[in-house]
């Protein structure tokens, strides 16, 4: 259901409460891209389609064009896509003055149809072959990110360096350090749930200035779309307030990294499906084979929860980040932990992706992962027990190379999200991994300038 049908947005834009209109996409790093209209040429016709660059699905964190990318070019001449508003998606936008705001999909000009590479397109696919089973997938994310003391323009212009958090030691679970920071997650918490976002609870997490936002499960478009605005609404607003926020995976090596565990469970009939009373822990024959299909298929899928070159330095022992693709019960050393066992609420979390991944893909990449398991029929082998970091089972790849290189050999993602789609990621992994390559770190001079 709309939060601000259009009939509403009508009225607010002619009592002068909304002026303007955001009308928004979701690019291949998850941020949302588009154009502020004025809320009457929206009303009047923008509400329709309106038109954006298909560069904005070819480019690196820095908005260049990198070459390779089949999709456009320079010698393509980097064309139009269509920007469809999903007037189901209006929602205010407390935080901003006189503001509204609508999700769009991306539609191809020539073809009229859904771009294929589109994060929420590739996100509806896979919702699609699960509905076609009769279920309905639910899912929940966690958003894990550091406030830092600084703005971010402060931080940009000294090169990113002496970044102090916002506090001075590890707050996890920490009432009183979180007080102090309630100028940011105050607003933060209440504007989202304003706009429509079902927020459950903030937290402080496990290190200095570190910050988790809860956001109750939904229907998994939902959740995609939700993680996307409040991300964006969290750095926002720590703007607003002169500080700076990063989702960087790991923005210090003597810090832990941040994540963003994704919770998920299918349902059938407006019930869970993975639950099974009559089971030791409550897992139904269907879940055991989705979590089979979640561990068999995870190096295929790790690009799409590690993204970047800096995503890999987050997998290390003893940081609640997982290093090894094994499930536990209840246990977070696992990369999937079984949660709610023996309960209605039963449903596995998978603790691989950091706070850097796009949503709409992450999620894509685990239906798919885990309708393979179903259709194979997949056996879940006996949970983990204990230190994942020091029992048995496969690694996650360690490095983006690695994912690359799942990633392009998985039959399993080709087949489930063509030829196409894996080949554009591919070479966006590849993007990643060249312009890291011909940078010179701190590091190496740091440690060789001298003494080499």
């Amino acid at each position: 259901m709309s939060v601000l049908s259009f009939d509403a947005l009508k009225t607010q834009v002619a009592e002068g409460l909304i002026d303007t209109v955001l009308v928004c996409g979701v690019d291949m790093q998850g941020r949302l891209m588009g154009k502020r209209f004025t809320a009457g040429h929206f009303i009047a016709s923008a509400w329709q389609e309106t038109h954006c660059c298909n560069y904005l699905l070819a480019t690196d964190l820095e908005m260049a064009t990198p070459e390779g990318f089949a999709s456009t070019s320079w010698e393509a001449g980097y064309g139009d896509y269509v920007m469809k508003p999903d007037l189901t998606t209006l929602r205010p936008v407390p935080w901003l003055e006189g503001t509204a705001m609508v999700m769009c999909d991306l539609i191809d000009h020539h073809t009229h149809e859904a771009v294929p590479h589109s994060p929420r397109a590739m996100l509806k696919a896979q919702i699609a072959r699960i509905e076609a089973m009769g279920l309905t997938p639910m899912m929940a994310t966690e958003l894990e990110f550091f406030l830092f003391e600084k703005s971010f323009d402060e931080i940009r212009k000294s090169g990113y360096r002496d970044l102090a958090p916002i506090s001075g030691y590890n707050e996890d679970y920490h009432i009183f350090q979180t007080t102090k920071e309630e100028g940011i997650m105050r607003p933060i918490r209440n504007h989202l749930w304003a706009a429509g976002i079902p927020i459950e609870n903030s937290k402080g997490e496990a290190e200095a200035g570190q910050e988790e936002l809860n956001i109750k499960y939904a229907p998994a478009l939902d959740t995609a779309d939700y993680h996307t605005i409040a991300k964006n609404a969290i750095k926002e607003i720590a703007w607003q307030q002169g500080h700076g926020a990063t989702f960087l995976s790991k923005y210090s090596h003597d810090r832990v990294g941040s994540s963003s565990h994704v919770h998920q469970s299918l349902w059938k009939d407006g019930k869970p499906a993975f639950f099974d009373p009559e089971d030791k822990l409550g897992m139904s024959a269907l879940m055991k084979s989705y979590m089979a299909g979640l561990l068999k298929y995870a190096p295929d899928i790790t690009y799409f929860l590690a993204p970047y070159i800096n995503s890999y330095k987050r997998f290390q022992k003893g940081t609640f980040a997982p290093t090894r693709i094994t499930w536990s019960v209840d246990n977070r050393t696992a990369g999937f932990r079984l949660c709610g066992e023996s309960s209605r609420a039963v449903r596995v979390e998978c603790r691989i992706g950091g706070s850097d991944i796009n949503p709409y893909l992450a999620m894509a990449a685990m239906l798919a992962a885990g309708i393979a398991g179903i259709e194979e029929g997949l056996e879940l082998a006996p949970p983990a027990a204990g230190d994942s970091y020091a029992g048995e089972g496969n690694t996650i790849p360690t490095t983006l190379i690695r994912a690359r290189d799942a990633l392009m050999g998985s039959k399993m993602l080709r087949a489930a999200m063509s030829d196409w789609v894996v080949d554009h990621y591919a070479r966006a992994a590849q993007v990643e991994i060249e312009d890291f390559e011909r940078v010179v770190t701190d590091y190496e001079i740091a440690r060789g300038f001298e003494r080499a």
